[in-house]
């Protein structure tokens, strides 16, 4: 296996990848970046060794099965499996795929993390379309069990079937796009809720806070096993019906985000990253902290998820 690109994703893919067995090149063309990356990769495994999800000498075994390298062609020689990780750039990606297509062996299949492009954008930066996919990963790629695959029209169903495979034995839960859409499935409900959750904010309806407790502790609770569409079975279409078509024509149709958003974005407050956005973090120590606590309710939610009926 190779991973190129060792930033927020590319990381915990690796993890994955090595968690289940597979030696792993891990590749960036910077040095102090893969060596972060090793760090982050390594206090994964401590929380998951923490949260009794793995063993000492499962963590130990897992570091094991990592190389890191600043030489593309080291890491991608052999490797029937590439998936690239680099920043959200077409003209990256393109550069990068040209240098692949010299140095592969004809039959890797390259598999892109790309959560903004859609395939037959992609494809337009390579030669051998037949062996490019698109395996979208979500942040944390080493706890969100979701990975939504997208095919083009020259790729063979085999190569479809052998990717889910490979994504089912690292312990993912593969859905495969029947067609490209921009956003794929869950980035377009998500970005439908999130502009809801902005203008009810936007409106003074209720604060950050409770407008996340609403979701957290009422739909976001159910939805961890059942989701949106099983839901309205449970509910009855006809209650389904009345609602949507109550509330529809009351709901935001914005298509762009509310200028406080936009303000926060000018002024450099990104959320967690930077310290400060929709709430107000004290310091890097409590951004970690705020992490540390996602991460371990992710991987008790996982535990359970991995024991259902």
């Amino acid at each position: 296996m190779a991973v190129l690109g060792a930033g927020t994703m590319g990381h915990g893919i690796t993890q994955l990848y090595a968690q289940a067995g597979f030696d792993v090149y891990l590749y960036d063309i910077n040095g102090e970046i893969l060596q972060d990356a090793l760090n982050k990769i390594s206090t994964n495994l401590d929380l998951l060794f923490q949260e009794n999800a793995i063993t000492l000498a499962e963590k130990e075994k897992t570091l094991q099965y990592i190389f890191t390298t600043t030489n593309l062609e080291e890491a991608v020689s052999g490797s029937k499996f590439i998936t690239e990780a680099v920043s959200e750039n077409l003209n990256v990606k393109f550069d990068l795929f040209k240098q692949l297509e010299e140095i592969v062996d004809k039959d890797a299949i390259i598999a892109s993390n790309t959560s903004t492009f859609s395939i037959k954008q992609l494809s337009e930066g390579v030669q051998k379309k037949d062996r490019l996919i698109i395996t979208h990963f979500f942040n944390p790629a080493h706890l969100v069990p979701l990975v939504e695959v997208v095919k083009s029209e020259e790729i063979a169903q085999e190569i479809i079937e052998h990717t889910v495979a490979i994504l089912k034995g690292i312990g993912k839960k593969p859905v495969v796009l029947k067609k490209g859409i921009p956003g794929l499935i869950a980035n377009r409900l998500q970005a439908a809720l999130v502009r809801e959750a902005f203008y009810l904010l936007d409106n003074g309806i209720a604060d950050a806070k409770d407008i996340d407790l609403a979701v957290s502790a009422g739909p976001g609770f159910r939805w961890a096993f059942i989701g949106p569409l099983e839901t309205a079975d449970f509910g009855g279409l006809d209650i389904w019906k009345s609602v949507v078509e109550n509330l529809a024509p009351l709901l935001s149709k914005e298509e762009k985000v509310p200028p406080f958003v936009k303000e926060k974005v000018d002024n450099g407050q990104f959320g967690t990253k930077t310290g400060n956005g929709l709430f107000t973090y004290q310091g890097n120590d409590e951004v970690q902290n705020k992490i540390r606590e996602r991460d371990i309710h992710f991987i008790r939610l996982l535990n359970i998820k991995n024991e259902e009926i």
